[in-house]
């Protein structure tokens, strides 16, 4: 093991001490936090029938876009088992210790695993009960997702696994926090409160990781700032970079997804930029100190790019073309 994985090591099983008053701050038990069935019409009520009905009707007022965005954001929330297979091949995160014992990062990830597994549950129920959505092909599609993995670039350095974590639960929140509003437009009110209350537990998670890091640029600063520019100079992969459909259907169909998600105003390239800026400054990194040279040119780096993007990003024309996707299609 090199000196660098060593710290690294050493960096963990620090921050290790305190995990079960990370999981207490940033976590909630399943007791406490809302479940799937706190949004979805409840099949033991006698109305269960017309509260459906109302759920199929509110539907017909979203054009095909909102349902690409809402569909891609369901398949990548199901393909969970991806995300955490990954982080527990993490440097410093054990199955358990040598007393047989939870290792705290195993700990961690599991509890993290089991909030996130809600958000998939309750959007593949609306997507179904909406009645506008070919399920099978969603099926097929978040099998697909699970089954061919996906490489976000970290290996198993935990230093690059927690800036990926920091951005992606933020660009989660974004994207279910403008599918809300589009609902809440439109006064489809369960979708909107479904999805807000599903963008508050990524913006949780998001202030957890971020956490995570900022104790990490206490105890290691120039390897921390090394990892920061890593992933965002080789940009982060979206979990959704693999979206492909079924059959006849060859390579990856993100790009129309992306484009999709632009037009309607979920998630855009200036959103990425936003939250590139976003974690700079709760990182603090203008005023980290004692970096090594190397780090030194990484913050200057990383203190730039945000700008250079945004002048790039503004000559970017979002075409207004339709695609044909297999998961709005009927059966």
């Amino acid at each position: 093991m090199s000196k660098n994985n060593n710290i690294r090591l050493e960096v963990m099983q620090t921050l290790q001490k305190n995990i079960n008053e990370f999981v207490t701050k940033f976590l909630i038990s399943p007791e406490k936090i809302w479940q799937p069935t706190d949004f979805l019409p409840n099949p033991q009520k006698d109305n269960f029938i017309e509260e459906v009905k109302e759920i199929r009707e509110l539907s017909k007022d979203f054009n095909d876009d909102f349902w690409v965005c809402m569909i891609g954001d369901t398949i990548t929330e199901e393909a969970l088992p991806t995300y955490e297979s990954w982080l527990l091949n993490i440097d410093g995160v054990s199955q358990t210790e040598n007393n047989g014992q939870d290792n705290g990062w195993a700990k961690w990830i599991r509890q993290w695993t089991a909030e996130e597994n809600r958000h998939g549950d309750v959007l593949n129920k609306m997507l179904y009960l909406s009645g506008r959505i070919n399920m099978r092909e969603v099926e097929i599609t978040t099998q697909h997702l699970i089954a061919d993995g996906f490489d976000i670039g970290t290996a198993s350095d935990p230093y690059k696994n927690f800036v990926y974590t920091s951005f992606q639960e933020l660009a989660t929140y974004v994207s279910h926090n403008n599918v809300a509003k589009i609902a809440k437009k439109k006064g489809f009110k369960m979708l909107a409160k479904m999805n807000k209350i599903i963008a508050g537990d990524e913006m949780r998670h998001h202030l957890a990781y971020v956490e995570f890091v900022k104790q990490i640029f206490q105890h290691d600063a120039s390897e921390m700032m090394l990892a920061f520019r890593d992933m965002m100079k080789h940009k982060i992969v979206m979990p959704a970079m693999h979206l492909r459909e079924s059959f006849e259907t060859k390579g990856s169909i993100f790009d129309q997804f992306s484009i999709v998600a632009q037009r309607a105003g979920v998630y855009t390239v200036f959103d990425y930029i936003n939250i590139m800026d976003t974690l700079i400054k709760k990182w603090d990194i203008d005023k980290i100190t004692n970096l090594s040279d190397e780090a030194e040119k990484a913050r200057d780096y990383l203190m730039k790019l945000p700008a250079r993007m945004y002048r790039i990003t503004e000559r970017i024309v979002i075409p207004d073309t339709k695609y044909d996707f297999k998961w709005l299609k009927p059966i």
